[in-house]
């Protein structure tokens, strides 16, 4: 186990922060920090190990994020120690049990995903999977889905047996998931086909195939029957899809070459890989209201739990 010395005061802060709630933490690779955003303002920022690609979060305050190049995933603890897991795996997508049990671990280059028992990391599963696996999500209890961008599927993994129990068709090149609990309805962005395919997951049915802008690569969903983001990487917009109509309402200016989106309130927050910045998103106006300098890179989000200040002392 490694500790960060130096990140101890700003992990008190993000993960105890000044009052109960949530917050926005995103992932700037090149630049190897998270940066924290509450509202309309980042709030704290700090390093973290060499490209981060993929931040996840759990219902207990732990953060996780994948470094494909240095094989590991870190994991920072509530009490702000980090440690990093070592993997025998390129770790790319993660997706993590709300109690912080288990977390999967898509290996990039391996065509699997390793289920680890936290708070060890030990390798509890490995779980042969479609080629070039992206996105993870949990979806239907008992169910993860994950989005073999060179298979033109969704592996379904049945996460008591852990192992592959079907594979949904998609478009070409899926990437991102997005999972409606209220509806459980499955989003997938489909980068190379340039449209959404929306599934009903307890079905296992596709009910629609929604057309965006060019390269969707991040998606993010108002649970319920809200509006749905999806990021359009070489057309530098999010594309609004009303999920009661299943269809694109707007099409929303961001930043260069967006790539994640979260949605938190009122709000969407897309990261902007090129431009260095993120862009948030008024979802009642629909439209940018102010976009946000991070460090280099920024590439995915994650909502995180924050607990009352007491705790940190």
């Amino acid at each position: 186990m490694t500790t960060c010395r130096s990140c101890l005061v700003f992990l008190i802060v993000l993960i105890a922060g000044p009052a109960a709630g949530q917050a926005v933490v995103v992932a700037s690779q090149q630049g190897a920090r998270l940066t924290r955003i509450e509202g309309e303002a980042v709030t704290a920022s700090f390093t973290v190990p060499a490209s981060p690609a993929v931040v996840a979060a759990d219902g207990r305050g732990r953060l996780y994020v994948s470094h494909p190049d240095g094989r590991a995933v870190s994991v920072i603890e509530p009490d702000g120690a980090v440690r990093r897991l070592p993997l025998p795996a390129q770790a790319f997508g993660l997706a993590v049990e709300p109690d912080g049990s288990r977390l999967y671990v898509g290996d990039w280059s391996g065509h699997r995903v390793l289920c680890l028992s936290l708070p060890t990391g030990a390798v509890a599963g490995e779980i042969p999977v479609g080629p070039d696996p992206a996105s993870l999500v949990l979806g239907e209890p008992g169910r993860l889905y994950v989005a073999e961008r060179e298979g033109r599927s969704v592996g379904v993994i049945d996460m008591g047996a852990l192992r592959r129990v079907g594979g949904l068709p998609v478009g070409d090149g899926p990437f991102a998931l997005a999972y409606d609990p209220d509806l459980a309805r499955l989003y997938v962005a489909n980068v190379r086909s340039n449209d959404v395919t929306v599934i009903d997951a307890a079905a296992g049915q596709v009910l629609a195939t929604i057309p965006v802008g060019t390269a969707p690569y991040g998606v993010a969903v108002v649970s319920g029957g809200g509006p749905v983001l999806v990021t359009n990487q070489h057309a530098a917009s999010v594309s609004v899809i009303e999920a009661r109509a299943l269809s694109v309402s707007a099409t929303i200016p961001v930043g260069r070459y967006p790539e994640g989106v979260a949605i938190l309130g009122g709000f969407a927050y897309v990261a902007n890989w090129f431009s260095d910045d993120v862009s948030v998103i008024d979802l009642a106006a629909r439209k940018e209201v102010r976009r946000l300098p991070v460090a280099e890179g920024p590439r995915t989000l994650a909502v995180a739990r924050i607990a009352p200040a007491e705790a940190a002392r």
